[in-house]
């Protein structure tokens, strides 16, 4: 293989990963929306993503090796080193276009996570509101009394 064809590999990566973030835009608005049906359909899209942009990794480690065969796991650094100076250029783009998309996909997806958790805390917050809280029910002594060990707490008194 050839880093033409690692090149390929990556942009067809970056292409995947932008989609994963406009999938990830999108789920934000469902979050508000509060639309349950639309989001289950969108985290099945996103797990299709996920499937084929590791299945496209796969593809990368092995032309990185292909490449590289000395080095057990090359990185990009050192296949960059490797290439002539216009393939150089075009991986370190590469590299850096798709790290710039997978930190707005976890800021994207940071930001999808404290929404969930804030409609988590208004549900509960709502619900303890409608449903009253019951009071526990306990057999021994009232909370905040300590039970002193002289007494017996059955109804026979041996010492009589």
């Amino acid at each position: 293989m050839t880093i033409d064809t690692l090149l390929q590999i990556m942009k067809k990566q970056l292409k995947l990963h932008k989609s994963l973030y406009d999938l990830s835009a999108r789920k934000t608005e469902m979050i508000k929306k509060g639309d349950m049906a639309a989001l289950d359909k969108l985290l099945k899209d996103e797990q299709a993503h996920l499937a084929a942009i590791s299945k496209l990794e796969e593809e990368r480690l092995a032309a990185a090796k292909a490449i590289l065969p000395a080095i057990d796991n090359p990185s990009l650094a050192k296949l960059a080193d490797a290439a002539d100076a216009a393939a150089k250029a075009q991986l370190l783009q590469a590299r850096e276009e798709l790290l710039a998309v997978i930190e707005e996909i976890k800021a994207r997806n940071g930001l999808n996570q404290q929404l969930i958790h804030q409609s988590m805390q208004f549900i509960n917050f709502s619900r303890s509101l409608v449903v009253p809280q019951q009071k526990e029910i306990n057999y021994g002594p009232p909370a905040g009394k300590k039970v002193k060990p002289e007494q017996s707490p059955g109804l026979f008194n041996s010492k009589a």
